[in-house]
């Protein structure tokens, strides 16, 4: 397998993890793999990078700082 991990449980984590091994059958670590995957799952999709202040313009364009049409000439006198 990968990586070995440490983490710290406090008491009322470590009773549920007792519970969902008894449960399961599934060992410590089978359960904090599929604890993961369920997590990254129901997190959704993956961002972009935020830019501070993007979308907040009169102009109400939402790319207007960050959109290469809108910037071209922007500067020059």
């Amino acid at each position: 397998m990968g990586r070995t991990v440490q983490a710290r449980l406090d008491a009322e984590t470590e009773r549920m993890l007792a519970e969902l091994r008894r449960r399961t059958g599934l060992s410590d670590s089978e359960l904090l793999r599929k604890g993961i995957q369920l997590l990254a799952r129901s997190a959704g999709p993956r961002r972009g990078p935020k830019i501070v202040g993007l979308g907040r313009f009169e102009s109400g364009r939402p790319d207007l700082g960050s959109n290469e049409t809108h910037l071209r000439g922007f500067g020059q006198s």
